[in-house]
């Protein structure tokens, strides 16, 4: 295990960090406010008050953009910053384009929080924003790419920690992903085209779309696993070599996944088989990862009893290893004729969203927090318990209702009579959905409450006056 302790007179710029910290938990915060909102109105219609900006259609994809970007990435900015100077023992390269991201970032958000709900959208599923706000956002990334490799060049150490090969990955190739994506003609200042047609556009917006899920919300959150599951368990990395092959093989396999979005549409049969295919085998590396960081636990199982923080990141690599489990096998064309369009979709979304990608986060930053306000210790740790199990329980309500109502729609779409007439008309599978609905509803509000508990403690932390009694953190 590598030591990551501060070197004598080294001066980590943890400002920013500290910034995006705070930050990820106000937009956390927002996006689940208005993804509880979106599924309440899926019950209860009257909710979007007859008004255009509340309309379901219009606050989805601030839904999607909001704990995507606003929340998840702000957590991979905070993290990536504060793991790439803790390894590479130097401070931040370029404080102020650092600075450039933090509050690009922002602008980028809440640019998104005022055009999405006025309905300017490009229609492009969580590339949604329009060409001006791309070019910021484009700017903003290579000032973030600039930084992070930035410090890696003047690292005092001669080893490159495994999370920070992740992280790598995750900034390149996002940025490929969203410039090749977001290629458009526009048309005024908030209208564009974009420069593909047809079965093209929609294999490029996959190609993004699932890698998106890929490296953002997968590698990106792997490299934050990396170094806070040994953090926290006091343990080195299971397998480092297995954390080397696992980068490597997930890198070269993702990218290729894309399509299985698109079965039984107008992409050609071959591309649909080659992305079932590469699926399947994605489940591989994925498993090897999640059993890395789940084995780094060997000899500290003990410390899950005392250590609600430790559970959050435990359970998230549960939940990963169970969502990588899911997407290969939806991804088998057979499974995806019953599957497809349904809410067993969203179930599996939301098994990586919340149950991976959220609980890593939450467990990272009660790890971050007491380092980056000089305490010991968060607040309080029966406050961190608590939120685990509201968390634990809203993702399980959430997913599991989700799961019935998707196969139960499927099953209901493809029933036939013998006279081959369909058996149940679409009204009818809505109205089979609706107890799943309110389930799924309940279990946003179990982990919205959750968030609301995690922002109090972190206020008490940041305010409390001295240092708690301190946990030794190198």
């Amino acid at each position: 295990m590598m030591n990551h302790s501060q070197p004598q007179g080294a001066d980590y710029n943890y400002t920013v960090v500290r910034q995006f910290a705070l930050t990820t938990v106000l937009w956390g915060i927002v996006g689940m406010s208005v993804g509880v909102l979106i599924a309440a109105q899926l019950i209860w219609p009257q909710l979007n008050f007859d008004t255009p900006w509340l309309t379901y259609s219009r606050l989805r994809p601030l839904h999607t953009n909001a704990v995507i970007f606003a929340f998840g990435t702000s957590a991979l900015f905070a993290t990536s910053y504060y793991i790439v100077q803790r390894t590479c023992q130097t401070k931040l390269f370029a404080p102020r384009l650092a600075a450039f991201t933090f509050w690009g970032w922002q602008a980028v958000i809440l640019s998104a929080v005022i055009t999405l709900p006025l309905g300017i959208t490009s229609g492009k599923e969580y590339a949604e924003l329009e060409w001006p706000i791309d070019i910021l956002i484009t700017l903003v990334w290579v000032s973030y790419g600039a930084v992070f490799f930035g410090t890696i060049v003047k690292r005092t150490t001669s080893h490159i920690y495994v999370a920070n090969w992740f992280f790598g990955a995750f900034i390149i190739t996002v940025a490929v992903l969203h410039i090749v994506n977001s290629m458009a003609v526009p048309v005024s200042m908030w209208k564009s085209y974009s420069m593909y047609s047809g079965a093209v556009d929609a294999m490029v917006q996959w190609w993004y779309g699932h890698n998106a899920v890929g490296f953002l919300l997968t590698a990106g959150f792997l490299g934050m696993m990396y170094y806070f599951v040994p953090k926290q368990a006091g343990r080195p990395v299971y397998s480092y070599r297995l954390s080397i092959v696992h980068f490597w093989a997930l890198i070269a396999l993702y990218i290729w996944a894309g399509p299985h979005h698109l079965h039984y549409t107008a992409l050609p049969d071959w591309t649909q088989s080659l992305g079932m295919a590469m699926s399947l085998i994605l489940f591989a590396p994925s498993w090897g990862g999640m059993i890395n960081g789940i084995m780094t636990l060997s000899g500290a199982w003990h410390k899950l009893r005392t250590d609600p923080i430790l559970r959050f990141l435990v359970v998230s690599l549960s939940f990963y290893g169970m969502s990588t489990f899911e997407g290969p096998m939806m991804a088998i064309k057979t499974v995806n004729a019953l599957s497809h369009y349904t809410d067993w979709t969203i179930g599996h979304v939301h098994s990586g969203a919340l149950g991976w990608v959220a609980m890593v986060s939450i467990g990272s930053l009660y790890h971050l927090i007491p380092v980056l306000f000089g305490h010991g210790r968060m607040y309080s740790t029966k406050l961190i318990n608590v939120h685990f199990w509201l968390a634990t329980i809203g993702t399980v309500l959430y997913i599991v209702s989700m799961w019935i109502s998707g196969v139960m729609q499927g099953l209901m779409w493809r029933a036939v009579n013998a006279d081959g007439t369909l058996t149940y008309s679409f009204v009818e599978s809505i109205e089979a959905s609706y107890p799943f609905y309110f389930v799924r509803f309940l279990g946003g509000c179990f982990f919205l409450t959750g968030m609301f508990i995690m922002a109090f403690n972190v206020i008490k932390t940041v305010r409390a006056k001295e240092s708690m009694p301190a946990l030794a953190e190198a």
